[in-house]
């Protein structure tokens, strides 16, 4: 697991614009040359591994519920307009899962002036499985008008020893009066922050 989070970087040479209503967090209007690329490392089976660590998560009784820095990779999104590539970093920032189902979001992407905070709710789905629901709205820096909302879904693993996370996301984003204007997904990884934590 250590291996888990090297990262190599690229340089892209197209600048990427996109039409899509800016959305809080998960938006990439302001996508450009050069792309940060991330080498996801992710083990063959992340439920499996987790259920090997039956005995010793249900001593140490392990859980969601902290903070956690996270990465949002972009895969499968080549065919979008404009192209993304598979790798590039959409998002980056820190979360925290609340123990009462609720969960908030600082997108490091996002200007505050556009809305860099948004909320979601989870639950758990299996041993060591959670999805997200997670809503974020949009402004426009100038003028402070709402100008699009999106829905971001995350289901993921909790590693055996309760530090790690992977797993995958989508953003559907919209506009004011809510249309549908853009998709986007990709796998996401995220580690625990704790109080030993030395580097944000």
């Amino acid at each position: 697991m250590k291996n888990f989070f090297a990262m190599t970087l690229v340089t892209a040479t197209a600048l990427l614009s996109c039409s899509a209503a800016h959305a809080g967090c998960g938006d990439v209007s302001n996508f450009q040359a050069p792309f940060q690329m991330v080498s996801l490392s992710f083990p063959s089976s992340p439920r499996l591994q987790a259920a090997a660590g039956l005995e010793a998560d249900a001593r140490n009784a392990r859980s969601i519920v902290g903070m956690w820095s996270f990465k949002f990779i972009s895969q499968g999104n080549t065919s979008h307009n404009p192209s993304i590539p598979d790798g590039a970093q959409l998002d980056f920032g820190y979360s925290v899962w609340h123990a009462d189902g609720t969960e908030i979001t600082n997108s490091g992407s996002r200007p505050p002036a556009t809305g860099n905070f948004c909320f979601g709710v989870w639950r758990q789905t299996g041993f060591a499985t959670y999805e997200l629901n997670h809503f974020a709205l949009g402004y426009d820096a100038t003028t402070g008008n709402l100008n699009g909302k999106s829905k971001i879904g995350e289901t993921v693993t909790l590693s055996s020893d309760g530090n790690t996370l992977v797993g995958t996301f989508t953003i559907d984003v919209y506009d004011p009066n809510g249309n549908q204007v853009d998709h986007l997904q990709g796998q996401l990884q995220a580690s625990r922050v704790t109080v030993d934590t030395p580097n944000p």
